[in-house]
């Protein structure tokens, strides 16, 4: 049964990747069209992603930060 779920997982993830990698191919495009055309999207675009990404690392480190307080706190509650 968690062979078969393994599986299953591994599956999906490489469905998405595919999906996912698809993308890449219609970005370079039009970076690569703006770049002979002289223009500024490529800029754009890199902020862009630095912009999206930085959300979820900082969204994972506010809760791991909490979690860590808060366990914090609780030892030192067990101590006393």
């Amino acid at each position: 049964m968690i062979f078969s779920k393994k599986i299953l997982l591994l599956v999906v993830l490489i469905a998405f990747q595919f999906s996912a990698y698809s993308q890449c191919a219609m970005c370079k495009a039009v970076l690569e069209t703006d770049l002979e055309s002289g223009g500024s999207i490529a800029k754009g675009i890199n902020n862009g992603i630095l912009y999206l990404l930085i959300f979820p690392y900082l969204l994972v480190l506010t809760v791991g930060y909490f979690i860590y307080r808060h366990r914090k706190k609780n030892k030192l509650a067990k101590q006393n």
